[in-house]
């Protein structure tokens, strides 16, 4: 496997076109309603892209993520990005860390050191990791698929290879999002080479859920709440899911033209599921806001990152056969409560018959790690410390 160093390293021509575009975006007008039922408000992304154009500073921000050792590898037909942070413990355990959509390799900013140096980070020697963070294929600094087959099953080859290709034989995988799934499939496929998985959102292909259309009057009261969630999200939060799945393209063109469009596209979803109290920014600074945002712009991977979308939920797209076994890899979930749907443990055995590990935290939403950086360390390591 062909891996060569990486920087980010982005010319002015570009920041200078983004503060052009930013300046000359042309707005909608305002909302008339009080919330966010038509949408994340124009006041906001307004004041966000100002920022974004008059004070953000990416020359800082670039400093900060090339912190980190960054690589490319050209895996088969794929170039993959990703950040590699070799622990300096001899004990350490290699894990491959999933983000998804609307995320980033930027969602693990936080807890790359503490799970790579544990020391260092007022942690014992023995819970460390040797941490691969790739980018997904569309996403980040990754490349593009240039032709169809690239979903979740095909993404976990992609990773089992490059972790061969890193001398790592065996290792522990995490995700949420997409990367849950992806990190599913990675057990399903390389349960030989897969220590164990650590979800913070529980899907197989789809979410681990019964059919809503036949509720059972017997449901737990968490049952109903996961349920309640569900519709919820299903009625007003699953618009993007449906032109992901149906029309990326056609939805390429104008968030890859439009900065303020892309934000909007991504900061709503950052507005809805963190648990943040109403704002964002109560969890999340404006300036990790938009180096995520960033990364999809930089690389123009609207169309790209959607596509995974149309890979998986398109209506001809292959269905996994009913009869499926469960997943046999040791797994532990962390629940977080403002997850877009909770997991709910009587759900998810179904699918995974070796649940070793079922914590409940005290806040945080969809982006875990990203929201809550202490508590999605603790939970990893409290999962896999049984399995060194």
């Amino acid at each position: 496997m062909d891996v060569t160093p990486f920087e980010i390293t982005v010319d002015d021509e570009i920041l200078e076109d983004l503060r052009d575009r930013l300046l000359r975006t042309r707005w909608p007008e305002a909302e008339t309603v009080d919330d966010l039922s038509q949408g994340i408000p124009l006041a906001y992304v307004q004041e966000v892209c100002d920022y974004w154009a008059n004070e953000y500073d990416w020359r800082a921000r670039e400093r900060t993520l090339n912190r980190f050792d960054q690589f490319i590898a050209h895996v088969g037909d794929m170039d993959v990005h990703f950040i590699h942070a070799r622990s300096p413990e001899p004990g350490a355990v290699p894990l491959v860390i999933t983000h998804g959509w609307p995320g980033s390799v930027v969602e693990f900013t936080k807890v790359i050191g503490p799970l790579s140096d544990p020391v260092a980070h007022g942690g014992s020697a023995s819970d460390a990791f040797h941490v691969v963070c790739p980018s997904l294929p569309g996403f980040g600094f990754s490349g593009k698929p240039a032709r169809t087959g690239w979903g979740v099953d095909r993404i976990a080859d992609c990773w089992a290879e490059l972790m061969d290709g890193l001398g790592y034989a065996r290792y522990g995988a995490q995700g949420g999002d997409w990367g849950s799934a992806v990190t599913t499939a990675i057990a399903a496929r390389h349960p030989d080479r897969c220590l164990g998985i650590h979800l913070n959102m529980v899907m197989r292909t789809h979410m681990a859920i019964p059919d809503l259309r036949s509720p059972d009057p017997d449901w737990t009261p968490e049952e109903q709440e996961a349920a309640a969630a569900l519709m919820e999200f299903v009625a007003w939060g699953s618009a993007y899911n449906r032109q992901h799945s149906t029309r990326p393209q056609t939805l390429g063109y104008g968030l890859t033209d439009s900065p303020a469009g892309q934000a909007a596209w991504i900061l709503e979803k950052f507005w809805a599921w963190t648990d943040c109290g109403g704002h964002p920014e109560n969890v999340l600074s404006r300036d990790e806001l938009l180096d995520n945002v960033m990364l999809y712009w930089l690389g123009a991977n609207a169309a790209s990152s959607a596509r995974l979308y149309w890979e998986m939920f398109r209506p001809t797209a292959p269905q996994p056969p009913r009869d499926a076994p469960p997943i046999g890899v040791p797994t532990g979930v962390a629940k977080f409560p403002k997850e877009i749907v909770p997991p709910v443990r009587s759900w998810s055995e179904p699918f995974f018959s070796d649940i070793r590990h079922w914590r409940r935290l005290p806040r945080g939403g969809h982006f875990a790690a990203f929201e809550q950086p202490e508590l999605f360390v603790d939970d990893v390591r409290a999962f896999f410390r049984e399995l060194r």
